[in-house]
């Protein structure tokens, strides 16, 4: 189960030193597209570190294992998605491997989700090229 669990981007092993289960950035209901069954689920997200994990239910302990996690390093972009796939309140994340679609219970939480992942791809995109110390100069 543990090698099914890597594979599919699931577990302790890809949660890292994030304690997602307190001082969240951001926290709430949204529907979600499966990844190989195209259903549309309710889970509960939370946004901490870089990091965006959902859950079954909003009752995290330290003992919660997240169904799934976005290294928000890998975003690539973040907007609306009502035309795209015809449902009020979605929103799109694309990423380095995939685009993925969540739908808010209303127009607000849409907006706010989608200004907090987008504000932490900025920040960790920024974190990125700090870390980044390539020497870029012409030597020619």
């Amino acid at each position: 189960m543990a090698m099914l669990n890597s594979l599919f981007g699931k577990g302790k092993q890809q949660v890292g030193d994030v304690e997602f289960w307190h001082g969240n950035e951001r926290a709430g209901w949204l529907m979600k597209q499966g990844e190989f069954i195209k259903t549309w689920r309710r889970r509960y997200f939370v946004l901490k570190q870089g990091k965006i994990f959902w859950f079954k239910s909003d009752v995290i302990t330290p003992d919660s294992v997240p169904r799934g996690v976005i290294e928000v390093n890998r975003c690539l972009s973040i907007k609306g998605a009502e035309d795209a796939i015809n449902k009020p309140y979605a929103f799109e994340i694309s990423t380095t491997d995939s685009n993925m679609y969540f739908v808010a219970d209303k127009d607000k939480d849409k907006e706010d989700w989608i200004n907090s992942i987008g504000r932490a791809i900025v920040r960790h995109s920024k974190s990125m090229l700090d870390n980044d110390q390539g020497d870029y100069t012409n030597s020619m």
